[in-house]
């Protein structure tokens, strides 16, 4: 997908509603940050990201963002906060930028992209 095609996602979030819009570019960062081969995609109506495997997805709604792990079933959830009981998918529902840190996100996210590149 291209980059025109996130950008108008992201555009059409931050019109809609500015808080949830920092929110999304908040979770980007931290996921872009894990390293430099992680590629973004629009896909499902949200964010894809992968290193040659999918890891984890972001998903804007009316009243949180969703930060979906299509394996979350298989992460160790030592704090707690995933959500979903589905055979293989999990999430985390964000609502404000404290729940970045309350929620521990760059942990899950560290152990999605631990996983993807297992061999």
């Amino acid at each position: 997908m291209s980059k025109n095609n996130i950008k108008a996602l992201l555009d059409d979030i931050r019109f809609t509603d500015p808080e949830r819009y920092r929110l999304v570019e908040e979770v980007r960062a931290l996921v872009l940050k894990l390293d430099d081969s992680v590629t973004e995609e629009l896909k499902y109506g949200g964010l894809l990201y992968s290193t040659g495997k999918a890891f984890c997805g972001i998903f804007s709604y009316s009243q949180h963002v969703s930060l979906e792990f299509g394996e979350g079933a298989q992460l160790g959830d030592m704090y707690q906060v995933l959500e979903g009981i589905g055979k293989h998918r999990r999430h985390i529902k964000l609502r404000s930028p404290d729940d970045l840190a309350n929620k521990r996100v760059s942990h899950y996210l560290g152990l999605a992209y631990q996983r993807a590149n297992q061999p």
